[in-house]
């Protein structure tokens, strides 16, 4: 059973579809005759595996509710009682999320078939197909399964038989999903707010005697979370525990001289050149190693006639590999599902620049949060994704349970929701081959830009991503595949849990996407900008990382970018103005500003603070992506006042941890992930550090502008 959170995505439920037909509409009256069930997983349903059982109420069943669903007393004859079918129900319902249309009578019908047999039972967490289709069209006729069959092209067999009705309402329930996205419902959280919403119907419902469908849980998810983990493998990265490269060595020599070289430089294996280089998408294509193990098994095999024999005969290919900026948990999680120890860190670019071993991440283990990553990478539906990336909230909510720095869990989720938009460009290739546009026309990076560049996403996870490519006009050939791959790509990242960001900043938007002449045409365009419309949306762009494809196309933009934007202190100015102008959180009074009981975090100091690192990095030519690196360098070139470099990165810090334990705390709780902090929720020493980092934002932004004009 997959652990489910409030934001969750619909399409990564693991639910069970339920129907009851009973003796009477009245669920004060109604005995059970016919119950049946299917699961949905992963968006897909497994009618295979459907539940189906007649159940004998016990006393006789009228004539009028024969005519409706045609079970009478001769076909429950022998069927078993309630008591007896309920364990097999129960255990398929138990940890599921359980659908059904007008599901608020099925509750009440066995809740009541449970009492009267004596039997316990646990209200599960539901879903209603009747109120999730009024919520997207409130305006339908009516809300019948056969209406919504009409409205969805859904055809519906079996009519007022179980099974019949179980799958109108599974397939009705899949086919709302995208209606549901549309208007902005993508969660299992953002759904079961949208049922306690119609209080009309749920009043109604309740005067029938229906138990209330919507029910938005209050620490429902504690129980599931990732309590206990390993933190350290979430606050190191692989380049702090790689070693230098393996020897390399030709794939013609003898596993005797490979043997030989390895005891005397005592290591424990050797990367080799591939002379024909497999190639399945896993790793290296042209490396390939050989470990001490491998030359065990061979000699324990064939004995010493294994020495003879060339590398290629035993070496394993394509070396797998990690990159050098990746988290710890990214190896052991690859390690894990390979079942392999060694594996090849490589840069930007996909060159080899170090190794890394079991034993260099010997204390620790693969567990769920660690796997999270390579599930991610070995996933190829939207459905799937959206299950393996729904687990970046537990993962953050255990690492800050275990004290890890708000920016260090940020980064762990940036780097995966990176992961996330790589896999997603892979299943569009997928998509675009399939149908009949082939493979990419030339060489091309995908990039994540804003807060996934600079590795500060926290749990408002949106997209913001940019293609380029190695030659093509707009609105050519090559541009037209690219706008193809990019609508793909949005609509997986959609549905996998990551919905559209603000400016559209996608890839679909062809001021994000472009050869790189045409990058460069544009990179002059907004260094030329005379005003701060013109470079509205310009600032995300310097976060740029390249996340897919050839690195180097990425790496080769953003450094012509920033050569370009180099002691162009006009620009800089302009562009601190227009990306996040600060909006104070203090009153003139000097209280914390507070909206409805909550203070909006990023808006009153995470954006000016980010803006004004940002500006000073393209002012004064600093490469580093993230804000407290890039405060970092500004101080150690002496450009300002270390005290006051200190601050803002200190200030960063304090809003970070603020917002993502909010975060936290609000989906734990059924709601919405936000910036807004409730500050009523906040001890005195909570409300000071706020306090801090709010003023210091305001104070400092503009002694940061000033920065703009140094030399």
């Amino acid at each position: 059973m997959t652990v489910l959170s409030s934001d969750t995505p619909l399409i990564a439920l693991d639910a069970v579809v339920i129907h009851c037909e009973t003796t009477s509409l009245d669920p004060r009256e109604a005995w059970i005759v016919e119950i049946a069930a299917v699961r949905i997983f992963n968006g897909r349903l497994q009618e295979a595996t459907a539940f189906r059982r007649l159940v004998h109420p016990g006393n006789a069943i009228p004539a009028l509710s024969t005519q409706t669903h045609g079970i009478d007393d001769d076909a429950v004859a022998d069927a078993p009682p309630f008591a007896d079918v309920w364990p097999d129900l129960a255990a398929l319902l138990d940890g599921a999320i359980v659908i059904g249309h007008a599901i608020g009578f099925d509750l009440a019908v066995l809740k009541r078939e449970c009492k009267r047999a004596g039997l316990a039972w646990k209200r599960p967490r539901t879903l209603d197909t009747r109120l999730l289709a009024e919520v997207a069209e409130p305006n339908l006729a009516g809300f019948s399964l056969d209406n919504l069959g009409a409205w969805l092209n859904v055809e519906i067999n079996g009519r007022h038989t179980a099974r019949g009705d179980v799958l109108a309402c599974a397939h009705i329930f899949l086919a709302l999903l995208s209606r549901l996205r549309e208007g902005g419902i993508r969660t299992l959280g953002d759904a079961e707010r949208a049922h306690s919403a119609l209080t009309a119907v749920l009043e109604e419902l309740h005067r029938a005697g229906w138990i209330e469908p919507a029910e938005v849980p209050s620490g429902l998810d504690a129980e599931h979370a990732l309590r206990r983990i390993d933190s350290y493998a979430y606050r190191h990265r692989i380049g702090e525990v790689m070693r230098a490269p393996a020897e390399f060595m030709a794939d013609d020599v003898s596993i005797g001289v490979a043997l030989a070289h390895m005891m005397q430089v005592r290591v424990s294996s050797v990367f080799v050149h591939c002379a024909a280089p497999p190639d399945d998408g896993t790793g290296a294509a042209n490396i390939g190693i050989l470990t001490e193990r491998d030359i065990l098994r061979a000699v324990a095999q064939q004995g010493a006639a294994a020495l003879e024999l060339p590398i290629r005969r035993l070496m394993n290919a394509p070396l797998a590999t990690v990159p050098v900026d990746a988290f710890v948990y990214r190896a052991i999680g690859r390690m894990d599902r390979l079942q392999v120890r060694h594996l090849g860190v490589i840069d930007e670019t996909g060159e080899i620049v170090g190794a890394v071993s079991a034993r260099d991440v010997l204390c620790l283990r693969a567990s769920g949060g660690i796997s999270l990553g390579d599930e991610i990478d070995h996933t190829h539906t939207a459905s799937g994704l959206a299950v393996a990336w729904a687990k970046s909230s537990q993962v953050a909510a255990a690492l800050a349970a275990d004290d890890v720095p708000a920016r260090d869990i940020a980064a762990v989720i940036s780097r995966e929701l990176g992961a996330v938009t790589r896999q997603a460009a892979e299943i569009a290739e997928a998509r675009m081959s399939a149908s009949g546009h082939g493979g990419p026309p030339c060489r091309f990076a995908l990039a994540v830009l804003g807060e996934a560049g600079r590795g500060e996403t926290l749990l408002t996870s949106r997209q913001a991503h940019a293609l380029i490519f190695a030659a093509g006009d707009p609105g050519g050939e090559e541009d037209r595949w690219f706008e193809r791959y990019a609508v793909h790509l949005a609509e997986i990242l959609d549905a996998a849990g990551v919905p559209a960001g603000r400016d559209s900043l996608m890839a679909k938007n062809p001021n994000w996407r472009g050869s790189v002449a045409t990058w460069r045409t544009r990179i002059d365009r907004w260094i030329a900008a005379s005003n701060v419309q013109d470079l509205r949306t310009v600032g995300p762009f310097f976060d740029l990382r390249g996340i897919h494809g050839d690195g180097g196309l990425a790496n080769l933009v953003r450094s012509q970018a920033f050569a370009a934007a180099r002691d162009q202190i006009l620009f800089a100015t302009l562009l601190a103005d227009a990306t996040d102008a600060p909006e104070t959180g203090l009153t003139i009074s000097g209280a914390i500003k507070i909206d409805q009981g909550r203070v909006d975090l990023e808006r009153a100091g995470i954006a000016p603070i980010v803006a004004a690192a940002r500006a000073l990095a393209v002012r004064h030519h600093v490469l580093d992506r993230s804000t407290p690196d890039r405060l970092a360098a500004i101080k150690s070139a002496e450009i300002g006042g270390a005290d006051d470099l200190d601050a803002l990165a200190e200030a960063h810090d304090i809003l970070l941890d603020l917002v993502l334990t909010q975060q936290i705390h609000d989906l734990k709780h059924g709601l919405p992930a936000g910036h807004a902090v409730l500050v009523r929720g906040l001890n005195r020493r909570a409300r000071d550090r706020m306090r801090f980092a709010v003023e210091t934002a305001a104070t400092l932004y503009q002694r940061a502008r000033e920065l703009l004009l140094e030399r």
